[in-house]
């Protein structure tokens, strides 16, 4: 009996401490953000109009996850241990809301570009995802202002 109760209290105890243990630490910017090819003016003219909606999609969303967040990282895994923040109960919250905002907005972000952007001239998409691809592209020589 009393072999039982040890054994169902380390159980008890061992369930306790993973309970209560942390997760694993969000990094500041979630999901891919990377483009497998950056385009020109002629490649993008060739394309239909549905695989310029998607690419222009795509840019938006590395555009939304990157953008605010460049003062602190322009790629995923950076943490905010990695930059010297303290892992405080506030701050896992406010990065949590952060990240939950950022989600959302790209969400009815896209459920309104499928909607609306259709309607925009291929002429005007090109130009669009010129721009965003040069943005992008602008990020890697982010450092050199560090």
């Amino acid at each position: 009996m009393k072999i039982r109760q040890a054994l169902l209290t380390i159980l008890f105890l061992g369930s306790i401490t993973l309970a209560s243990a942390q997760k694993e630490e969000q990094s500041i910017i979630k999901g891919n953000i990377s483009i497998d090819k950056y385009h020109n003016s002629e490649e993008l003219e060739s394309m239909n109009k549905g695989k310029l909606l998607e690419l222009y999609n795509i840019r938006i969303e590395i555009i939304i996850k990157i953008l605010p967040n460049i003062a602190f990282a322009t790629k995923p895994g950076v943490t905010m241990s990695t930059l010297g923040i303290p892992d405080t109960k506030d701050h896992r919250k406010a990065l949590e809301e952060n990240i939950e905002a950022t989600a959302t907005y790209f969400e009815d972000t896209i459920k309104f570009q499928k909607m609306i952007l259709p309607y925009s001239d291929k002429s005007s998409l090109v130009a669009a995802i010129l721009f965003y691809e040069e943005t992008l592209k602008a990020l890697h020589t982010y450092n050199e202002f560090n």
